[in-house]
């Protein structure tokens, strides 16, 4: 068995890995062992720690030296009045004298009156925009209202042969369809009027202007339009 490097124990001969961190744990130098023990040694908040920052932040100074820094402002907020000059002053400092100030102007008009007519147009599309969709929800109601026609026609007969019966539901009827904009044209003794109304029988009588004498079918309005014309035997 050859025998083992002086010095390095755990060599067991040639070939073997060496690793002088573990091998050699004794072997740094004196400097570095002193290195290390000053670096584990030190304490947090120390003198040396205290000089670390010392050149640190003297080497920021240098770096900033150039920038201007604000004064120290005193405990309660510092005083407004300083503070408002020092605006001024900045304000003052500025070159202004290359700017056309009747151009600036004129452009921030020119944006203004911009922004107006934006604003204006945006306002008539939603007006526009209502209007639309409530004559559109009129013309789906309308619909509906005038497919009920022939129900409220055959009630009405129904009512002639049974108003005790037949009174009470044709009225909640006509009650509920009102609420909703339907009326039923009120013609009887009324001028003829062909917008509402169309005279199917006319009987001579002395002469004058012709009045709704009878109203056979009845007439209805939807949102203050016809929805259709009355039914009516008309005498002059």
């Amino acid at each position: 068995m050859p025998d083992q490097p002086t010095g390095r124990p755990g060599n067991t001969g040639a070939g073997d890995n060496y690793d002088p961190d573990v091998h050699d744990p004794d072997m740094s130098s004196p400097a570095d062992a002193s290195a290390s023990a000053g670096s584990a040694g030190r304490v947090p908040g120390s003198d040396d720690d205290f000089d670390d920052w010392s050149e640190r932040a003297s080497e920021i100074d240098d770096l900033t030296a150039g920038v201007a820094r604000p004064g120290p402002v005193p405990d309660g907020g510092g005083d407004v009045v300083d503070v408002e000059q020092a605006m001024a002053d900045a304000v003052d400092a500025i070159d202004i004298s290359d700017i056309d100030v009747f151009a600036v102007l004129d452009e921030r008009d020119q944006f203004k009156t911009l922004a107006q007519r934006v604003q204006a147009d945006f306002d008539n599309f939603r007006k526009q925009s209502t209007i639309r969709a409530q004559s559109d929800a009129d013309r789906a109601t309308g619909r509906l209202a005038e497919a009920l026609l022939p129900v409220l026609d055959a009630a009405e007969a129904a009512f002639l042969r049974h108003p005790e019966e037949i009174g009470p539901l044709l009225n909640q009827m006509l009650v509920e369809l009102k609420k909703q904009g339907l009326e039923t044209l009120d013609l009887d003794g009324q001028p003829f009027d062909p917008e509402v109304a169309e005279a199917v029988a006319h009987e001579p009588a002395a002469g004058g202007e012709a009045v709704v004498a009878e109203v056979l079918r009845s007439g209805y309005r939807w949102k203050g339009k016809t929805l259709r014309a009355a039914m009516v035997r008309t005498t002059d």
